[in-house]
């Protein structure tokens, strides 16, 4: 059985880890994942939330850059 992914942290240097909620936080993990992240970090964030939740970050999000925007509604299919 393969090991779950772990946090990826590395895209939080600016954030205090132990405090973030997956639930209540979802909105800024999410949007720093899409905008900086990598394979393994986007493949946890699959695993981690809805494709519902990333669509609703990605049209509502102002911090999301318009090229990752785009890029990520083409990978959705949206």
């Amino acid at each position: 059985m393969e090991k779950a992914q772990a946090f990826p942290r590395g895209l939080f240097w600016d954030t205090n880890i132990s405090r973030l909620d997956l639930k209540e936080n979802r909105r800024y993990i999410i949007e720093r994942i899409l905008e900086f992240g990598d394979e393994k970090a986007v493949s946890w964030l699959l695993s981690n939330y809805s494709r519902g939740d990333i669509r609703e970050t990605l049209r509502v999000s102002r911090n999301i850059s318009p090229k990752s925007r785009n890029y990520w509604l083409l990978i959705l299919g949206e």
